[in-house]
């Protein structure tokens, strides 16, 4: 990231300008907070025909530092654990994000409806390829770095992606496949060395042009794919449209963080989530605050801590597990000096573990809730009471209510499953499909509303209370975990005659993977002990390590339905039950 820094210095000090093609066409977001700034006020069921994340956010912040009605602070602080930084602001960002767009259009020759994938870890470049993406209209696809060669083919032939950019570390694992991708034209990479085959990002950056023109978007048109684990089969393309961006323009979006300016906001998602583009780019961006990123190579609790004493960070939105972990540690003081407001999603935080944070460090911790299919639709507000262990309430243009199988809203104090409206009018923000698959987007339709898979219930307050997924669907430390995935990586080695999968309960990560295996019978007499450990390592190696299996049990046989397919909802009652039953003892 040095080569970063130093030319960001190099044009601050040349003072090079640049023109602002199209910046803010009229479009100002909404900023109560923001003094001296004449902010349009969109209502929360406004549905502009377009607009453009990059040039309606971007380039308008960009314009208000050159007219210095903002402070000046970074737009976006990047460091790493050797100390290294990179610091730009809108103008820069701006600037490097136009370069990219050049960089995708004229040297790679891609156009607007392409798709790239971006698999990158925590690197200034995925934020910069992100904008590029939206400015020129190719859709992109976050990945997370954790995948292997195996799942990488699968959402390249998936998507037909044109285009793909990730770092020295992955590249080999696409080459061992790009042949199998006859859509794949481009490969970018990322990294201080070149490789053959790929086209060098850094060089092409500095050689492109900063003069570019951002699309005038439609709002509904696609601007991004996220790939969503389910029940059964591989993972689905959850595709959405610019409306994902433009709902944290709107008030009511605006009232869950209530950002201003001079906040500092950290989100610790992995970037090839939604959360990483909502937390780690759209919501910080909209509200013209400082994004800051930490490259964080290895969750460590010890660093997380440290980086919340050294920097002057004043929000926080992390899944659970991060809360939890720092809670188990003895680090003394968490008495963070600059620390406001946190935020957590992803998985159901406990009312004692939420209490606790509070009291060890002063600064209150809320629940949000959302799915790659919603972007985050429930939340407690920051004004709002809390109540812990609530997810919060509805966040409009949403209109959420708990339904059961045939559409109907449930009275308060009943179980059924998350919906949210979709009729007559869709709101923005919601997916727009499952990418080719038109008969899983359909399922998800319960009468009038979108229907999540999730449970909960609803309090005569409003306030809503998450109870677990009505399908298969495993959340451990908010990584959703399709079983079918865990379970065709388990049918690629030779000891397992066939396996179930399912969630288990963990006090660290709330659930975990759990595999009930089968043997074939000539491994049958091998140590279990050994076996396990040579399993969980072989899920491992063929698709992402956060997949594997931390519980492996033997058993003799499946339950099954009368067609043969593995009741997964016996094993799952099994597996959580008999834990009931002990903590009951």
């Amino acid at each position: 990231m040095q080569w970063l820094t130093r030319w960001a210095t190099h044009r601050r000090y040349l003072g090079l300008l640049w023109a602002t093609n199209g910046a803010c066409r009229g479009f100002h977001p909404a900023s109560p907070h923001l003094s001296g700034v004449e902010a349009r006020r969109w209502n929360d069921h406004d549905r502009p025909k377009e607009f453009n994340f990059a040039s309606d956010v971007l380039d308008y912040w960009t314009q208000v530092e050159e007219e210095g009605k903002r402070p000046p602070r970074p737009a976006l602080w990047w460091v790493n654990e050797q100390g290294d930084q990179v610091k730009w602001s809108f103008r820069e960002l701006t600037d490097f994000s136009r370069r990219t767009a050049n960089v995708l259009t004229q040297a790679c020759g891609l156009r607007q409806g392409d798709r790239l994938a971006l698999i990158l870890p925590r690197v200034p470049e995925w934020w910069l390829v992100a904008i590029g993406c939206i400015r020129t209209g190719i859709i992109f696809m976050p990945g997370t770095t954790q995948m292997k060669a195996k799942d990488i083919l699968y959402r390249l032939q998936a998507s037909k992606a044109q285009g793909i950019m990730t770092s020295d570390t992955l590249a080999p694992e696409v080459d061992s496949v790009a042949s199998e991708c006859p859509a794949l034209k481009i490969k970018l990479l990322v990294s201080d060395h070149s490789r053959e085959g790929w086209q060098d990002f850094q060089s092409l950056l500095k050689s492109a042009s900063p003069d570019h023109t951002c699309i005038k978007s439609k709002t509904l048109d696609p601007m991004v794919i996220f790939f969503t684990s389910g029940t059964t089969g591989l993972p689905k393309m959850a595709k959405h449209n610019h409306g994902l961006a433009f709902r944290s323009s709107v008030p009511s979006c605006r009232e869950l963080l209530q950002l201003k300016t001079s906040d500092i906001f950290w989100c610790l998602s992995d970037p090839g989530w939604i959360l990483a583009v909502l937390g780690s780019m759209i919501e910080p961006w909209t509200s013209g605050s400082t994004l800051f990123i930490h490259n964080l190579p290895q969750f460590d609790p010890k660093v997380i801590v440290q980086t919340l004493w050294k920097y002057p960070i004043t929000h926080c939105l992390a899944a659970p597990i991060v809360f939890r972990m720092i809670l188990q540690k003895d680090f003394g003081s968490l008495r963070f000096p600059t620390l406001q407001y946190c935020l957590t999603g992803g998985e159901a935080l406990l009312p004692e573990e939420q209490q606790q944070w509070q009291r060890q460090t002063g600064t209150p911790l809320h629940q949000a809730y959302g799915q790659s299919e919603t972007g985050i639709c429930c939340g407690t507000l920051k004004n709002m009471e809390s109540k812990p262990g609530s997810m919060g309430k509805a966040i409009l243009p949403y209109d959420v209510q708990i339904i059961d199988s045939k559409g109907n809203v449930l009275p308060p104090n009943t179980e059924g499953n998350i919906g949210i409206r979709i009729k007559p009018t869709k709101p923005l923000g919601i997916f727009m499909c499952y990418e080719n698959d038109p008969g899983k987007t359909a399922e998800t339709e319960c009468g009038d509303f979108y229907n999540t898979g999730d449970k909960a219930t609803i309090d005569e307050e409003g306030y809503i209370w998450f109870l677990g997924r009505s399908d298969d669907v495993i959340n451990s430390s908010g990584y959703r975990i399709g079983p079918a995935e865990v379970e065709n990586a388990l049918a690629e080695h030779p000891a397992v005659a066939e396996s179930g999968v399912v969630s288990s309960p963990d006090p660290t990560r709330g659930e975990v993977v759990k595999a009930f295996v089968v043997l074939a019978p000539q491994f049958l007499s091998h140590d279990k002990a050994k076996l396990t450990k040579e399993l969980q390592e072989h899920v491992k190696s063929v698709t992402a390590p956060y997949k594997y299996p931390r519980k492996v049990e033997f058993v003799t046989e499946l339950p099954k339905t009368i067609t043969g397919k593995i009741k997964r909802s016996d094993l799952r009652k099994k597996e959580w039950g008999q834990v009931s039953q002990d903590e009951a003892r």
